[in-house]
């Protein structure tokens, strides 16, 4: 498992929504820029890494029920995108982070705790 404050810190993110609870724990973590691929495959609870900042990313995160997102290459939504992942207390955070760099430090760290126990 990893938090959403080792996240912020890995990725040298920023959250963008406002009271994020940094202690949630994700079990799994997806990466794609494809909303049906996130919807055919995404694990419920997982983290999401993604390169699409829209109001699409916030929806599909409600359907299939995922913990947070984070946005790579620094990309940021729109006010009302953010407004609403706080309305559905969806953490959103950004990376200014490749998709890949961003995977691969996750991984490591990762496979760092797991190697640790």
């Amino acid at each position: 498992m990893i938090r959403l404050k080792d996240v912020v810190a890995l990725l040298n993110a920023e959250i963008l929504t406002k009271d994020a609870p940094l202690d949630i724990e994700f079990p799994k973590v997806f990466a794609s820029d494809l909303m049906s691929d996130v919807l055919a495959s995404a694990e419920p609870g997982s983290l999401l890494l993604t390169g699409l900042a829209n109001a699409h990313v916030i929806s599909t995160c409600s359907v299939a029920d995922l913990a947070a997102v984070v946005f790579v290459l620094g990309k940021r939504p729109g006010p009302d995108v953010v407004a609403e992942a706080c309305a559905q207390r969806l953490p959103l955070i950004s990376t200014p982070l490749t998709m890949f760099e961003a995977c691969s430090r996750i991984a490591a760290f990762r496979e760092g705790k797991r190697g640790g126990r």
